[in-house]
């Protein structure tokens, strides 16, 4: 009868080890498919990119992670009004330069936005980087941001066509616009 009860007490701690093991395989499970959701939603087309370059599951998540944690201890600010002036102006020169020399307002219109965001607090040095960190906080950006800084280095190489050129500007507008707003501060008013 000891026997009979030292074998029931084993498939009863057995059964128990695996039911442990297997809730934690739920909640692994479950915690992935939440992390792959939030990055897939945060990051859009950008998430897309990062499998493809880094493969799919936990290392193009982990990348993305990295890039996060990489930006939050960035100094990003908000430009104050007199640069928000003087970035528009610039931008503004820069985009009626396009009609007349469309190759050069494109260069200036990517040399415009590192500056730009070097003002906001971003590291400007390398191009991948820059793209990376901008990512985390303007996910549906970077891609076109990609896109019209190629099309600028093709610039040099005389590779670009007008419709490219055209495009370029389009996309780093569209990013400079982004980057250059001013936070509308909100005044609250107690209620007497």
């Amino acid at each position: 009868m000891n026997l009979h009860l030292l074998d029931t007490n084993l498939i009863v701690l057995a059964a128990v080890a695996i039911l442990i093991v297997a809730v934690l395989a739920w909640v692994y499970a479950r915690k992935r498919r939440n992390t792959t959701a939030v990055l897939r939603k945060k990051f859009g087309p950008e998430y897309d990119r990062a499998v493809l370059v880094h493969g799919a599951g936990r290392k193009a998540e982990s990348k993305l992670e990295d890039r996060e944690k990489r930006v939050e201890k960035l100094n990003i600010r908000d430009l104050d009004p007199l640069e928000h002036e003087r970035f528009s102006k610039r931008w503004e020169s820069v985009q009626s330069r396009f009609v007349d020399s469309p190759k050069g307002a494109v260069t200036e219109a990517d040399d415009l936005v590192a500056s730009l965001m070097k003002a906001r607090g971003y590291p400007v040095s390398d191009f991948e980087q820059r793209a990376a960190d901008i990512s985390v906080d303007h996910p549906r950006m970077v891609e076109n941001y990609r896109s019209a800084h190629e099309i600028a280095l093709r610039v040099g190489k005389n590779e670009a066509t007008t419709e490219e050129l055209r495009t370029a500007m389009i996309h780093y507008r569209s990013l400079f616009e982004e980057l250059v707003q001013v936070p509308v501060s909100v005044e609250r008013k107690e209620v007497a």
